[in-house]
């Protein structure tokens, strides 16, 4: 065969290439599709284009199924074509961390399937830490409400608040850290069973570590402080604003001026194969992991590495110095995903934030939330009948109707304070965010614009009017720029997140996936 006839038998590619040329042209309306054509580069395609082609090409009984991660990986006819018939090329290797190892032995079969029994002990012993705990919170809470009830006078009301409400705080922020380093002690890499006794230390530990109150103040030193505290292994000037509490914080280390996104998650486990695996996750100085990554468990990224948003790095996968990575798996690309300079943010200033915190919790909300209840128990002799109803009344019907208008009251009289209160605490607070300036952390501008992140991303609202044509008006209402969009149904899920609403504009014939 000639140079020339082979060339021409290139172009014209196999039968199953020249299928899937001929389904890729008509899902995404093009006369021809080259064979070595880029499907988002070259020929414009997006990945719900992409979506319907895997979709039409696993309907064709004579051709292989094909997933998105395979169109992500191999985004060329030809380059498919190989990786379906089976002829894949070895994967290119990439630089491995200077302590890299030998692979070990393969790794162990799936564990046996538990026994009944174990479930079963299992769940009653979840069921019994769960009622345990609630009831003590209700303890502490109803002692402490009597004794603060006794004061003197609003003065001595405030004070017992105060005490009351430090005393709550330390036990509620030191009991789970407490309780991983006598029930744990410290994190190793290992398999444990599901619902095994030691999986029922695992899951409890992991619901206390999550239930903290510390778990709040995520994106200030006061985080990485609880971090440390369990065990954690994390340098100076790192920022957290992911709020995944990791699990296992003796297999994380996170270096220097290191920052984390939002919505990253690097929990130092992971679920397979009936058991729970455990291993570490290991971060070098000034690295960047960018919103919704998630670092799986044995991977590793060196001093400067940048990981993109909504990537993944799977066992074993390290980010060498100074690369960027994105996709997922992860691979490396020319893309800078630190769009802003550093900003000076020193100790002093961060000290001073975290004592702010505490100061408000102490001085101002635990004392409100008394007070608050204080009045609703004594100032409301109507829910205090539903609250502690005499046992003839609950064979009146009178009480079920107090009961709902009580309820009543207190739900929508709840949304439309909270609807008020979003209408106007964004839109003062965001008079003193300029748009397009750099404002460095702990500062007055960052906290105006952090509350106004956390008052208009309330899961509440956005389940109550998500999912209905009522959520268009409902981001209207927080400070969306909708003003050209056109209702056609319920256009934003229950998911829809956002930094600033005041900073957010949707146009008409826009359209974002889910997720």
């Amino acid at each position: 065969m000639t140079q020339k006839s082979l060339d021409a038998e290139q172009r014209a590619g196999t039968g199953t290439q020249r299928a899937l040329a001929r389904l890729l042209a008509d899902v995404a309306h093009l006369d021809d599709v080259p064979l070595d054509s880029h499907f988002f580069d070259e020929l414009g395609t997006d990945s719900l284009v992409m979506a319907h082609f895997c979709a039409r090409v696993r309907k064709q009984g004579d051709l292989p199924d094909v997933s998105m991660r395979d169109v992500y990986r191999h985004p060329t006819i030809r380059s498919l074509s190989t990786v379906l018939g089976g002829d894949e090329p070895a994967p290119a290797v990439t630089a491995a961390a200077p302590e890299a190892r030998p692979p070990g032995p393969a790794p162990p079969g799936p564990e046996p399937p538990p026994e009944r029994g174990s479930q079963v002990l299992c769940g009653a012993l979840q069921l019994l830490c769960f009622v345990g705990y609630a009831f003590l919170l209700a303890l502490i809470t109803a002692r402490g409400y009597d004794w603060i009830s006794t004061g003197a006078d609003l003065w001595d009301d405030y004070l017992r608040s105060v005490v009351f409400g430090a005393v709550t705080l330390l036990v509620l922020c030191t009991l789970p850290i407490v309780a991983k380093w006598v029930l744990i002690g410290r994190w190793k890499s290992r398999r444990i069973p599901v619902w095994s006794l030691a999986y029922v230390r695992f899951w409890l530990v992991k619901t206390l570590t999550r239930a903290n109150p510390m778990a709040l103040t995520v994106g200030s030193p006061l985080y990485v402080l609880y971090l440390r505290a369990l065990g954690a292994r994390i340098g100076r000037g790192v920022t957290v604003l992911s709020r995944s509490v990791p699990v296992c914080t003796d297999l994380l280390t996170v270096g220097d001026r290191t920052v984390i996104r939002k919505d990253a998650l690097f929990g130092c486990y992971r679920a397979h194969d009936a058991a729970i695996e455990t291993g570490t996750v290991t971060l070098g100085r000034d690295v960047v992991v960018s919103e919704a990554t998630v670092l799986d468990i044995g991977t590793s990224m060196g001093d400067g590495a940048q990981l993109g948003h909504a990537s993944s790095l799977h066992p074993g996968q390290h980010v060498p110095d100074g690369e960027h990575w994105h996709g997922s798996p992860g691979q490396p690309t020319d893309a800078d995903f630190l769009a802003v300079a550093p900003a000076r943010c020193g100790a002093v200033r961060r000290a001073g934030h975290a004592t702010a915190q505490i100061v408000m919790a102490l001085l101002v909300f635990a004392p409100l939330a008394v007070g608050c209840l204080d009045v609703l128990l004594s100032k409301a002799p109507r829910l205090m009948t539903v609250l502690e109803p005499e046992p003839t009344a609950l064979a009146d019907w009178v009480f079920y109707a107090d009961l709902l208008l009580v309820t009543g009251v207190v739900f929508f009289g709840g949304v439309l304070m909270a609807l008020i209160a979003l209408a106007v605490v964004p839109r003062v607070l965001g008079r003193l965010v300029t748009p397009g300036r750099v404002y460095p952390l702990y500062g007055v501008h960052h906290a105006a614009h952090r509350a106004v992140t956390l008052l208009t991303n309330r899961r509440f609202m956005t389940r109550l009017f998500g999912d209905s044509s009522a959520v268009v008006h409902y981001l209207r209402w927080i400070g969306y720029d909708l003003s050209t969009a056109e209702q056609t149904g319920s256009n934003f899920g229950t998911a829809v997140k956002h930094e600033s609403p005041l900073l957010s504009s949707v146009g008409r014939g826009t359209m974002v996936a889910d997720g």
